[in-house]
């Protein structure tokens, strides 16, 4: 899981066609053009994708005015929490050994830490390499193996930020092989969360990928990682596994648009990036691959979301989704296996606020902000190049009396919103409208863990984002192996 526009792999459109692996894995498996992610930023999509529940239901959201927080190590001190039923505590109920490769993103105090949440081994850092947080020349950026520390980004992993050069994703991969090597060798099924971050700014590649793309550092990030996803799909297939092997590939947000040109991504035919709740912010790449149950070249129109992945993992290890909470995800099996389409809404949420939702080819925005005027005038643009009026608002507009719509196959873009008066707006909201209501009666919040902030490391600027607790009511690769009587029969 990274932070890649839906636009970036050559399966979806990119010029340049450099990444053959991911779009080889494409045309031996199944591609996803209408997935999701749940949140338009890192570490809400990220719980959202190990609980199977939307970021307002798991508390990894804010409730300070549609925040885009995400989780900021030493400012915010919440995290994932102990109420919550993790993908990987689950399946270790049916014999899964579970591992976390690259960015946890989901609290850096030891009791948020994965391996106190299903995870039996972790190689990465609790956050992003990017910073610093502690106002010193080199980020306090922890990396970890298991439950020790073993050193830092910049000091003991280097990364350069003149060059770019960084040699993490190798040694992500290298942690994969011999983990997938190690399971296969014991008969074990077992779960890897291959959670990379080489295309979140500042961007990063090693040596024999510097340089060698037509998209600047950002294509070398890029290359690498689809290098490294083909040494993994080529290592299942030597080991003999995969067809006991369920590989998903996705993003947790869409490209990150403030970086452009140098360190941000393409989001393809959308509109924004990350931190928006526009398509290009929450659209993502997705590709599954199954051999022998998946048939090749086969393009599902299914609408996805990153927390389908918990009900369909649950549902390949044939296990029950827990009955005493709300599961947003759903399961995708019979997308995958049979091409059917399950009739299902997108929520797209910013902070506590409901923002947009998708039914069918129809998306209706209830809210619409990119920045402020304030980041804008300091040169924060979440949108640069696609000002819509009345649509890429730098305040936060309500439409709730009378949603924005748009149709999506017509218009992915989200440039020319169906006119109010016409038949066909009336009759979409009104199907849209009782979708929307019993979403929000039904909907019990969970406590917003990126509300608590430790004031003493803030700086006076972000003093006052910082809300009381008082105040309370929150590339990856997805390779899922079984040893069972459906792998048995393939």
């Amino acid at each position: 899981m990274m932070r890649m526009g839906w636009g970036d792999l050559g399966a979806f459109g990119e010029p340049s066609k450099e990444t053959p692996n991911l779009d080889q894995m494409a045309a031996e498996g199944m591609l996803f053009p209408n997935f999701y992610t749940a949140n338009p930023l890192c570490s809400p999509s990220r719980a959202a994708l190990l609980t199977g529940r939307l970021p307002i239901r798991n508390g990894f959201y804010t409730t300070n005015a549609h925040a885009r927080n995400a989780y900021a190590p030493q400012e915010i001190v919440g995290g994932i929490p102990d109420s919550e039923l993790l993908l990987p505590e689950l399946l270790k109920k049916a014999g899964y050994v579970n591992k976390i490769i690259g960015k946890w993103h989901l609290g850096h105090r030891p009791q948020f830490h994965p391996l106190k949440h299903g995870f039996d081994e972790w190689f990465g850092s609790p956050n992003c390499h990017f910073g610093p947080y502690n106002n010193k020349d080199f980020p306090n950026l922890p990396v970890y193996r298991d439950q020790e520390m073993i050193g830092r980004y910049y000091e003991d992993f280097k990364i350069d930020l003149k060059t770019g050069e960084a040699n993490l994703t190798q040694i992500y991969l290298k942690e994969a092989l011999d983990f997938i090597n190690r399971q296969q060798a014991s008969q074990q099924p077992f779960f890897l969360y291959w959670a990379i971050d080489a295309t979140h700014a500042p961007v990063y590649a090693s040596k024999d990928f510097l340089g060698t793309s037509q998209r600047g550092l950002y294509g070398d990030a890029v290359r690498e990682i689809d290098d490294s996803i083909g040494k993994i799909l080529k290592h299942l297939q030597k080991l003999g596994i995969s067809k006991n092997t369920f590989v998903f590939f996705t993003s947790d947000n869409g490209a990150a648009l403030i970086s452009a040109p140098k360190q941000g991504g393409s989001n393809g035919p959308f509109l924004c990036g990350k931190q928006t709740t526009f398509e290009g912010g929450m659209r993502e790449p997705a590709i599954a691959w199954w051999p022998g149950y998946i048939p090749a070249g086969q393009v599902s129109h299914q609408l996805g979301s990153v927390m389908d992945l918990f009900t369909t993992s649950l549902s390949l290890a044939g296990l029950q989704l827990p009955n005493d909470r709300q599961i947003d995800g759903v399961d995708l099996l019979p997308a995958v296996l049979q091409g059917k389409l399950i009739d299902r809404p997108i929520f797209y949420y910013r902070g506590n606020e409901m923002m947009a939702v998708r039914v069918g080819l129809y998306k209706a925005h209830y809210w619409t902000w990119s920045n402020s005027w304030e980041e804008y005038s300091k040169g924060i643009d979440f949108c640069p190049g696609q000002n819509i009026s009345g649509v890429t608002t730098h305040t936060q507009e309500e439409h709730t009396l009378l949603p924005l719509l748009f149709h999506l196959g017509r218009d992915p873009g989200e440039k020319y919103p169906v006119r109010f008066a016409s038949p066909e707006y009336e009759a979409v909201i009104k199907r849209i409208s009782p979708i929307v209501d019993q979403h929000k009666a039904t909907l019990v919040p969970g406590e917003p863990q990126l509300n608590l902030c430790d004031r003493a490391v803030m700086g006076k600027q972000l003093k006052k984002q910082c809300l009381c607790p008082a105040i309370f009511f929150f590339s990856f690769n997805f390779l899922f192996n079984q040893y069972s009587s459906l792998s048995n029969s393939g």
